[in-house]
């Protein structure tokens, strides 16, 4: 929501001599274009001010009914122009009716000495200031001088011929000021009878005196000698020697890569304690993505999918039926990945046999453009191999086939006649006689 000021704006009677000369001439008068329609039926107010800003009108309403239909109205986005001045905010609603009708909300301004204790109650602490200039209201400030309306502090009006308290117009005006208030708490200082440009002069002002307060005492409490009578003041650097540009000392060179990743130590075998295998198998992956990522500046493994990581894992290590450790790993992946064993076993003689683009063989069956795809039978029959039957990628015989690959290699596959279970074996090769070669003298 994009908050503007605009408008003109007199001097307001309550200012004490010479005040007008210190603010902006429209810092007294503010207007906020109609806010957009809101879906749903969620709290208008997001802050706790913007919350006891309804809860205030809430609270005294007389009629649940005429809030119901006020709080629909704003949701629909009734609400023109809202003009918040001193005590007064006012905005033309849309009714049943084609003109508008002018709501009005009115609430007490504080007098002087309420704003001298609010104020000095801001100037006192510094995270009081932060916590305003970060659009943030804390409660301890807004405690200082009431600057919240209480319940029977807003005063509902509007020209409609409804005398509900409040009618369904003023009522929409409350719920939309809330949202403003949500953007810029500086709104309620302004209802309450000060802009946000006077406030924040004063509170400089204030700051600096405070400042130059504090120096003098601190100044006062030195003797001449060197000796404190009391605590010694702090050392301090100026601003402007801490923001010049100057030249920093080079950083020291990085320290050499290893020529190979570290060993994992051993873990013992426990009651109660992780795996063994496990805690080396993630020490050991720890250990080689680290060193990979100094070498190349890259993670090799970061892109992978879930099952593309299980599968490089279980290709490092023995297969499935060494040993039992080894079988649950196997049995963990799969489990892992979504898949049995037996997908697992071979995802990993694909993967030893290529890669990733070797498991991107097994599991993705596409169409290949017209060329290397295209030759690959007349050079097959050229050498003499048997007819193979294409389909996407492959080319197959009862017992044999071959995959292209995205990469441009093709790969072997082996199957027991007419079971269709097909595994990969052999390398890959750029020709596919080269490839069926390689698997056929195996």
């Amino acid at each position: 929501m994009t908050l503007r000021r605009t408008g003109p704006a007199g001097p307001n009677r309550a200012d004490p001599p010479g005040r007008e000369s210190r603010r902006r001439p429209d810092d007294r008068r503010r207007t906020f274009p109609a806010l957009a329609p809101r879906a749903g039926q969620e709290d208008f107010a997001a802050s706790w001010w913007g919350n006891a800003w309804v809860d205030a009108l809430e609270d005294t309403a007389l009629d649940p009914n005429r809030l119901a239909r006020g709080r629909a109205y704003a949701g629909r986005g009734h609400v023109d122009a809202i003009t918040v001045t001193p005590g007064r905010v006012v905005a033309y609603v849309h009714g049943t009716r084609p003109r508008p009708y002018r709501a009005e909300i009115r609430l007490r301004t504080l007098g002087e000495d309420d704003w001298e204790r609010l104020l000095d109650a801001a100037a006192a602490r510094p995270d009081h200031i932060a916590a305003l200039l970060d659009k943030d209201v804390p409660h301890a400030l807004a405690a200082a001088a009431d600057l919240l309306p209480a319940p029977g502090d807003l005063i509902p009006d509007c020209t409609c011929p409804d005398d509900g308290f409040p009618c369904k117009h003023a009522a929409a005006l409350c719920y939309q000021t809330a949202r403003i208030l949500d953007e810029d708490p500086f709104v309620l200082f302004l209802m309450r009878g000060r802009g946000e440009q006077e406030i924040l002069a004063e509170l400089t002002r204030r700051n600096a005196a405070r400042s130059a307060a504090e120096r003098g005492a601190a100044r006062h409490e030195s003797t001449p000698a060197g000796r404190h009578t009391g605590a010694p003041a702090l050392a301090t650097v100026r601003a402007r020697d801490a923001l010049t540009p100057r030249m920093r000392p080079p950083l020291p060179p990085p320290l050499p890569v290893p020529r190979q990743p570290g060993r994992p130590p051993v873990y013992p075998q426990a009651a109660g304690a992780p795996d063994p295998l496990a805690l080396d198998l993630l020490a050991g992956e720890a250990a080689a993505r680290a060193h990979a990522t100094l070498h190349t500046g890259r993670d090799p493994v970061g892109g992978l999918s879930l099952w593309q990581d299980a599968v490089r894992i279980a290709a490092a290590h023995p297969g499935s039926g060494l040993t039992a450790s080894t079988r649950a790993l196997y049995t963990a992946l799969a489990r892992a990945g979504g898949r049995s064993p037996t997908d697992l076993a071979r995802a990993v003689a694909a993967w030893r046999q290529g890669g990733l683009a070797g498991l991107a063989a097994l599991e993705e069956e596409w169409d290949p453009p017209a060329g290397p795809f295209d030759r690959a039978r007349p050079a097959l029959a050229a050498a003499d191999f048997p007819h193979f039957r294409p389909w996407r990628n492959r080319l197959s015989t009862p017992s044999v086939q071959l995959r292209l690959g995205r990469d441009g290699l093709w790969y072997g596959y082996e199957s027991d006649p007419g079971r269709d279970d097909w595994w990969p074996r052999g390398v890959p090769d750029e020709d596919p006689v080269g490839a069926l070669t390689t698997l056929l003298s195996r």
